[in-house]
């Protein structure tokens, strides 16, 4: 089966369903899979991000090679 009939059938499913708590519960599963990563992340990763974006920003860079080497 592919995708787009998957789709069709779920969105068929969906709309021939009068049960609320079943909507609700596919209304909160999709919205769940729409949420920003990084709003799932804890401060302390987010802050680790936001320096490593601001040290290659301002030119701070490491190859790849030298990485490996560094963390093995």
């Amino acid at each position: 089966m592919d995708i787009q009939t998957t789709k069709l059938e779920l969105l068929k499913t969906i709309l021939e369903n009068e049960n609320s708590e079943f909507i609700q519960r596919v209304a909160d599963f999709v919205k769940r899979e729409k949420t920003d990563f990084w709003n799932e992340l804890r401060p302390s990763e987010q802050k680790e991000i936001k320096k490593g974006i601001e040290e290659l920003d301002n030119g701070k860079r490491v190859s790849y090679e030298s990485f490996l080497k560094k963390i093995s």
